[in-house]
């Protein structure tokens, strides 16, 4: 068996977009970073969203049934490190300009894309939530340098534009 510490080191070195994961409800806003999500069909549009269950937002993203995947450009690194942080959920929100789409969940202005969600199925395995949420809306920043922010060896790195032939 690998243990927790060894399979740590490994996943570090792989590489993944970083996101803001975002909803809202009656209990207010909240938010956290994440590089744990991914496609998993494009019919119906559906993405996979991972979340530690001992989060103390978990249960307001559980109750509310929305969420939002913000792809943070190469200049929102304080973005993220503000919603990995332990500061208040209000406070994490004064970092970038924020509104919404379809289903209510707050969508950063200037990410690269925002996919507004609503989920449509939740699975637990070991600490996590796995969140299966179909794309209700989307939302590109035509404006965007398009460098993106991936974290890859426990650091933030910028990848720039990819060239087509």
């Amino acid at each position: 068996m690998v243990n927790v510490s060894e399979f740590r080191n490994g996943m570090c070195l792989l590489t993944g977009a970083v996101n803001v994961i975002t909803t809202s409800g009656d209990t207010g806003r909240f938010g956290f970073t994440a590089s744990a999500v991914c496609s998993v069909t494009d019919s119906p549009p559906t993405l996979l969203v991972c979340m530690n269950r001992s989060s103390s937002s978990h249960c307001h993203f559980k109750d509310n049934g929305i969420l939002s995947v913000n792809v943070l450009g190469g200049h929102h690194q304080d973005v993220s490190q503000a919603f990995s942080s332990k500061i208040s959920m209000e406070e994490r929100f004064t970092h970038g300009d924020w509104s919404t789409l379809v289903t209510g969940a707050p969508v950063l202005s200037d990410a690269l894309v925002s996919f507004d969600c609503r989920v449509q199925h939740m699975h637990d395995i070991g600490t996590h939530s796995i969140f299966f949420c179909e794309v209700e809306a989307i939302r590109m920043d035509e404006d965007a340098d398009r460098h993106g922010l991936i974290y890859f060896n426990r650091d933030y790195h910028q990848v720039g534009k990819l060239i087509h032939k």
